[in-house]
């Protein structure tokens, strides 16, 4: 998947997941995410949000419509999974920033978002460090 598609990805990922609510999370994967999400708020979402679709944040505003009645266990997971989200969103757009000059360096020629990252992940001896670990923190590696 192409990174500008991933990081579109994400923005609707964190759309639906935004409550508000702000925890200081490490990052996890987006499929580690999701299960979170359905093992901590499956009964609440099945119990207050019955027949709503996934897309356009329905599932996140019945969510918050219904604050008061959301299970204190959804609320933190929903809370930490969208602190860890947008933190390894940020991570992933701050990568191409830091890894511009290896791209056009070490990468010269190379096509293609996923090609590029492929590129640099083969790399890694001679990519900068800060690249390498952009690359870490992203969550490509």
């Amino acid at each position: 998947m192409p990174i500008r598609r991933r990081l579109l990805w994400a923005s609707t990922m964190t759309a639906f997941l935004a409550l508000g609510v702000v925890a200081h999370a490490e990052t996890i994967s987006y499929a580690d995410a999701v299960t979170s999400l359905a093992k901590d708020c499956g009964a609440d979402i099945k119990k207050l949000c019955s027949g709503l679709n996934l897309g356009n944040g329905q599932i996140a505003d019945c969510l918050q419509k219904n604050s008061a009645k959301v299970s204190p266990t959804c609320t933190s997971t929903l809370g930490t999974v969208t602190a860890s989200i947008k933190q390894r969103q940020a991570k992933q757009v701050a990568y191409y920033e830091i890894s511009k000059r290896n791209m056009a360096t070490t990468c010269k020629g190379v096509k293609g978002d996923g090609n590029m990252l492929s590129c640099l992940v083969k790399s890694n001896r001679i990519v900068s460090g800060p690249c390498n670990q952009a690359i870490t923190d992203a969550g490509w590696r």
